[in-house]
């Protein structure tokens, strides 16, 4: 019902909203010669979408950015630009975008810290969020399924310099990435640890583990973990090494 949902609304999305986001940053460009933070102003056209700074919106299919790993950003705008992910409207804005640019943009976000906007409180079963429990916290060594612990932390803040945290994400938008590395709509640089994992989920633990991650508070201190503060079961490719990619 996800997919379907998308499909439905992409074509419209797909024509509205670059011309949207073009007209967004010719307005930003008074408030530059303002003196206001360039780089904020910049990203204003992001803000239609991701909220400001980064911070989210009521919308289930676009996700929080501040305080994700610049490292996991980076590699995010990149994939768009180069069509690795696919969705117009980004792929439109970042197309001819270069790396540096792309940096910038990602050290912003990184550095924010703003409020998580409300959330709505999960409808899911009991059952299904103590198999979402479950798979999160533990893993599946049947299927050989690790934690998602594991790698983006016990507080599910991510650790740097290429691991995102999970929190503050909707059950639809996880659910919606899952679906796509399941099915390849959505690749990383290999070797793909997400795509093998998220291979492994069947449908019920792809909703189980959307669930339950979407209930989380956000912590105190969302930061993502420092490099290597632990070790990880898989060897990712998209882990980015220190001043590259």
């Amino acid at each position: 019902m996800v997919g379907f949902r998308m499909a439905t609304r992409l074509p419209a999305l797909r024509a509205v909203l670059p011309l949207v986001l073009s007209a967004l940053l010719v307005h930003a460009a008074p408030a530059r010669a303002a003196g206001k933070d360039a780089m904020e102003d910049r990203l204003l056209a992001c803000a239609a979408c991701h909220g400001a700074q980064g911070a989210g919106t009521n919308s289930d299919y676009f996700p929080r950015l501040a305080g994700k790993p610049a490292g996991y950003l980076f590699n995010q705008l990149v994939a768009f630009r180069d069509g690795r992910r696919k969705y117009a409207p980004m792929n439109y804005l970042l197309e001819f975008q270069p790396d540096e640019y792309l940096h910038k943009m990602a050290e912003y976000y990184a550095a924010q810290r703003p409020p998580l906007p409300p959330h709505p409180p999960t409808d899911a079963s009991q059952d299904v969020l103590a198999r979402g429990q479950s798979l999160v916290t533990s893993g599946d060594p049947a299927t050989g399924v690790p934690a998602c612990a594991s790698c983006h932390g016990a507080t599910f803040t991510g650790m740097e310099l290429g691991i995102p945290g999970l929190v503050g994400l909707r059950a639809n938008y996880i659910s919606a990435q899952l679906g796509a590395f399941r099915y390849g709509t959505r690749t990383a640089i290999a070797p793909d640890c997400m795509q093998e994992v998220a291979g492994r989920l069947t449908e019920a633990d792809v909703a189980a583990v959307a669930a339950y991650l979407s209930s989380l508070p956000i912590p105190a201190d969302p930061s993502p973990a420092k490099k290597d503060a632990y070790p990880t079961p898989l060897v990712c490719g998209s882990e980015p090494q220190a001043g590259g990619h």
